[in-house]
């Protein structure tokens, strides 16, 4: 009888080394803020079942990128009224400001979360 192949089908995905996880946490924060939701979401995609430090960093990196999408949305339609250039300018700074220090606390080990006011839970 021989062994599966590690490369079939159905097996579980394997583990990340603990350093590989809080290598992936810290670069899905990056990531956020050059590529907006995309690398979230890609990171997610493929690492959320590899660990549970990058699948929490992730998830959270993931709502905090989808909420700024939202309010850089709101804050292109109000911006007619004036009030949605402040929220593009507050957009602006949190979406550098927070995930940098994210990325800094994912690169320490630690856990972190967004602030709850800038982070809606649409992925758990």
């Amino acid at each position: 009888m021989t062994s599966p192949s590690p490369y079939s089908y159905g097996n579980a995905p394997q583990p990340l080394h603990p350093s590989d996880e809080k290598m992936w946490a810290t670069l899905t924060h990056v990531g956020g803020i050059f590529l907006s939701v995309v690398a979230p979401l890609i990171t997610y995609l493929v690492f959320k079942d590899r660990g549970p430090f990058v699948r929490a960093h992730t998830a959270t990196a993931l709502n905090f990128q989808l909420t700024l999408l939202i309010a850089y949305f709101v804050g292109a339609i109000t911006s007619i009224v004036l009030i949605g250039f402040l929220i593009l300018a507050v957009a602006g700074v949190v979406a550098i400001v927070f995930p940098i220090i994210a990325a800094v606390k994912a690169g320490q080990g630690q856990w972190y979360r967004y602030p709850a006011v800038f982070t809606i839970p649409f992925v758990r």
